[in-house]
């Protein structure tokens, strides 16, 4: 397992942006399948977007494909630390929820993810949209 760290939440008004981050604590995150989901209060936790360890693939949930986008910086140094970003664009109040990143070695899934798929999870960081 590794340990992630996500930042970025905050508070925001439908129809802004955040950029949500996800890094790895001790650890590279290079060869790690990545993935983000949210659980809103009261609701299971859902598959938000994906992308593979070298970033040439990625995968969106139905409901934030075209404003959301998954990307990664890999670092190939042992002193350096890969990132994966969730920049979210045109955030609408359905949008509010904790939003966890994780993390698996094994080969991504196609399309939705399930929790199941990923073995480390970061403590979430909390967006909330106003409308």
């Amino acid at each position: 397992q590794v340990l992630l760290v996500e930042s970025g939440g905050g508070l925001v008004q439908a129809g802004g942006s955040l950029r949500l981050s996800c890094a790895a604590s001790g650890r590279t995150l290079t060869t790690y399948a990545v993935g983000w989901f949210r659980q809103a209060l009261g609701k299971e936790r859902e598959f938000v977007a994906s992308i593979t360890w070298s970033g040439k693939d990625t995968f969106y949930s139905d409901s934030v494909k075209g404003r959301f986008t998954i990307s990664r910086d890999n670092a190939w140094t042992s002193v350096a630390n890969s990132t994966v970003y969730l920049q979210m664009n045109n955030l609408k109040p359905e949008d509010t929820a904790d939003y966890y990143c994780a993390a698996d070695p094994r080969p991504l899934r196609i399309g939705v993810s399930r929790v199941s798929d990923f073995g480390s999870w970061g403590q979430g960081t909390q967006v909330t949209v106003s409308s």
